[in-house]
């Protein structure tokens, strides 16, 4: 017995169960939209944070462990959503920093 001859056994017109398809089809589309839009925007904003994190240890030219721990969960958040090469490079790089402020020489 196929579906169709078991659905219209029990009653249950054809044209109703393939209009309930085509709307949770329709459904499950819209979701996975958004769901892939949620996850673009956190991952733009996650993106952003390093960017910004990095540009101004960069400047310092150092960055404490509390920032190095806080740019790996951010990292690893982002990273957790898809993989981007240039992010990785740039946590590469973001991590080699010193740890602590360097020395100036006042040259006495």
């Amino acid at each position: 017995m196929t579906i169709w001859e078991w659905l219209s056994y029990f009653g249950i017109p054809t044209l109703l169960v393939g209009g309930m398809f085509t709307y949770f089809a329709s459904k499950i589309k819209k979701i996975k939209k958004e769901d892939d839009a949620i996850k673009k925007g956190i991952q733009a904003l996650l993106r952003a944070e390093m960017i910004s994190s990095y540009n101004k240890y960069m400047e310092l030219g150092f960055a404490p462990i509390y920032a190095k721990e806080s740019f790996e969960n951010v990292y690893q958040n982002y990273h957790a959503l898809g993989l981007n090469g240039v992010m990785d490079e740039i946590r590469r790089t973001f991590m080699e920093l010193p740890t602590d402020k360097p020395k100036v020489d006042t040259g006495e």
